[in-house]
């Protein structure tokens, strides 16, 4: 082997970019986190190739003193960080001082600026890591990077690359997420010497919104819920798309902590958790969402390119997270999500005949594929045990006060308004319900519909009586990592509050000697494991509820109403009026929607109407 020998200060700085500069996004990443720190307002990127050739950063920052333009491209040099308290609370997205002198190490790099009150600019140029004297230059108050043939002298870092196209479609969806994150900065990209993104600043909650809009698309924005909740010295807010509006990949997630973008498993898990119960299989979640809490809570120092953080109190920060998540998600119901119209009282179609409200018989309805009378709508909803039944009386009731007369009169009890799932019409084929609100035609699946009601209900009467445990006759033994016996010990409290008893019986061993009720029959073995590698990754788990919860998933699935059941109109608006009350109404537990709108502009399309 050879002797010890320190590397020289190129070799060090191109395995530093080994580390930080994956590809040309990887480069505007750090260059417009420098201009962002420097207080710019307006940050213009221009690439070309897809970076490979060129990537040039401009803002309207405060510049670097000329005196300190040898110090930026110098490793480990930095005007953000002193000491190491300043390192325990980093407010600024860039700190290290690795970034300059890395990219300067593996391309053609030159950089110049002005301050406020310089009387000029000044200009430093690093050709492979070696730079050349300051000279002055003409330039704005701010700065201009320009980063040229980048791996130029690493020819096998510069194979890597994909192409142009695929390249310079990472540095645009780097923009968009920087931009959410930052609303109140401009933010231009040219690609090729054509401008193809203007974002103009932001002054307030609504114009962010635009912002979010501009980024995302305005359909984003309609199908998203707002979200803003404080808790414990955390804030989250921002966007969470509805789970009808899921998408095949998850190219839409973007999370920032203190205005910093990361990809977090921990963050990746309770997002994944409070979506749990209403997204299909195999579909991901859209959303924006900003994290804000104490610099001292949240590591940044983690990971090179700064992509991942480490929470100081990881189980907090993923409860607060899930429960937000969940609670936004659950006072979600099947009609809230349906665009409103200008005017639902007089919705009306190209041909500009306000809808008449048809009269509902208290038997039978119009006849449209109604061929049984009104049945029992407790026996509807008593299908499944332990549902609390809904009185024949009281659902007559609730239907009374809704019920219309024909060409909108009103009610005897004042005038009609019209809910959000409006009026059965008719059934077809035993399996969807049709009904007309003020927006045009509302399809709905009874069962999937039901299937939700029945499982809520399931829900809240497992909750209100607490969970229910049985002692093992045989005490099941475990055969575990002295770790995971440790975890048993450390969360000996937390298993009983779920309804086992897990105790440790050795340096590697537990003993399970009760489980809920509920789960009974179930791999018990399993997921207790399960649980313990939650407990030791992220100091929190919902297995068990979840377990429980997909058993009570398949007694709602079969105590609700099946296909081919045929219903009165009362049974049915019954059932659109339960599904208006009902949490997550709009998916059942499966994650399937349970209603569809086509509205009067829909409808007209269809026909060709007014064209």
């Amino acid at each position: 082997m050879r002797r010890i020998h320190a590397l020289p200060p190129e070799l060090v700085n191109q395995i530093a970019a080994g580390e930080v500069i994956e590809r040309p996004a990887s480069v505007v990443k750090e260059l417009v986190e420098n201009s962002i720190d420097a207080g710019a307002t307006r940050v213009e990127v221009d690439v070309e190739d897809g970076g490979a050739r060129l990537i040039r950063v401009r803002d309207d920052g405060g510049g670097i003193d000329p005196d300190d333009l040898p110090l930026a491209i110098t490793a480990h040099a930095t005007s953000k960080i002193a000491s190491f308290d300043d390192l325990e609370r980093v407010g600024t997205l860039g700190f290290r001082g690795e970034a300059l002198p890395s990219i300067a190490s593996v391309s053609r790099f030159a950089l110049a600026s002005r301050t406020a009150g310089g009387s000029a600019a000044w200009r430093i140029e690093v050709d492979g890591g070696r730079p050349s004297p300051p000279k002055p230059a003409q330039h704005p108050v701010g700065t201009v990077v320009e980063v040229r043939d980048l791996f130029y002298n690493v020819p096998a870092r510069r194979k890597f690359l994909r192409a142009e196209r695929t390249e310079f479609g990472y540095i645009d969806d780097l923009i968009r997420s920087i931009a959410l994150a930052r609303a109140e900065v401009e933010f231009r990209l040219v690609n090729n010497g054509k401008p193809l993104r203007l974002l103009r600043p932001v002054r307030g909650d609504g114009d962010w919104q635009r912002r979010v809009g501009d980024v995302l698309g305005s359909d984003f924005v309609e199908q998203s819920l707002r979200v803003d909740h404080a808790a414990a010295g955390l804030r989250l807010h921002g966007w969470v798309g509805l789970p009808t509006a899921s998408r095949s990949q998850a190219d839409q997630q973007y999370f920032h902590v203190n205005g910093r973008l990361v990809r977090d498993r921990l963050v990746a898990h309770a997002v994944r958790q409070a979506y749990a119960d209403v997204l299909f299989h195999g579909r991901h979640p859209a959303f924006v969402l900003f994290l804000e809490l104490d610099p001292a809570l949240v590591d940044v120092n983690v990971h090179p390119a700064k992509h991942e953080v480490r929470f100081r109190e990881s189980r907090l920060v993923h409860d607060f997270l899930y429960r937000t998540l969940d609670e936004a998600l659950s006072a979600t119901r099947a009609g809230q999500a349906l665009p409103a119209p200008a005017a639902a009282s007089t919705a009306t179609s190209a041909a500009g005949a306000a809808p008449a409200w048809p009269q509902y018989r208290q038997q039978g309805g119009l006849g449209l594929g109604v061929r049984e009378p009104l049945a029992d709508y407790a026996a509807l909803l008593g299908a499944a045990p332990s549902v609390a039944a809904v009185p024949l009386d009281a659902t007559a009731a609730a239907i009374g006060r809704f019920e219309p007369r024909i060409g909108g009169v009103a009610a005897a009890d004042g005038e009609a308004e019209i809910p959000p799932l409006g009026f059965a019409l008719a059934q077809l084929h035993g399996v969807y319900i049709l009904a007309e609100n003020a927006q045009g035609l509302v399809l709905v699946d009874m069962h999937a519909a039901h299937e939700r009601i029945t499982y809520e209900k399931l829900k809240q009467a497992q909750a209100g009586e607490g969970i229910r445990a049985q002692q093992l006759l045989v005490p099941l033994t475990l055969a575990l990592s002295e770790r995971e016996a440790a975890a048993v010990e450390e969360h000996a409290e937390r298993f009983a509050a779920l309804g086992f008893e897990v105790v440790r019986s050795g340096p590697q061993g537990a003993l399970v000697r009760r489980v809920p009720l509920l789960l009974e029959g179930s791999d018990v073995a399993r997921l207790v494991r399960d649980v313990i590698a939650d407990f030791l990754a992220q100091g929190s788990s919902r297995r068990i509820e979840e377990a429980g919860n997909e058993i009570l998933a398949t007694m709602a699935c079969h105590g609700s109403v099946r296909a081919n059941r045929r219903l009165g109109l009362p049974e049915m608006n019954a059932l659109l009026r339960e599904m208006e009350r009902t949490e997550r109404s709009g998916q059942c537990n499966h994650g399937r929607p349970t209603t569809v709108l086509l509205g009067m502009g829909d409808l007209d399309r269809l026909f060709l109407r007014g064209r």
